[in-house]
């Protein structure tokens, strides 16, 4: 998966030409690194439908604050440049495809 940082955050999102989903996380996070591989796997799987970015909310404080994050991970869901669509905390994979199925 591709990191976003406060530096190229917008620019990334402005020119996106399909809709991304953001996954806010930190190293020292346990359900964020369970949550990882589940992710990266989707990822591979809709590749032409969604793009998927992380975040470490450690490194990147003014989008942690911009977008309230205050529980890891969050994972959100951005159509154009609005964020349309979000969860907190682990999910499974057939879950979390059934969110991105209904939110594309």
């Amino acid at each position: 998966m591709k990191t976003l940082t406060d530096k190229n955050f917008e620019e990334t999102i402005s020119n996106a030409t399909k809709p991304v989903i953001i996954d806010f996380w930190a190293e020292w996070c346990p359900p964020c690194k369970k949550l990882t591989p589940v992710l990266e796997k989707i990822a591979e799987t809709y590749k032409n439908k969604v793009d998927i970015y992380k975040v470490n909310v450690d490194q990147n404080p003014f989008l942690s604050q911009t977008f309230s994050i205050e529980v890891i991970p969050t994972v959100i869901f951005f159509k154009g440049n609005d964020a349309k669509s979000g969860f907190v905390g682990f999910r499974e994979e057939e879950e979390i495809k059934k969110w991105i199925d209904n939110n594309i």
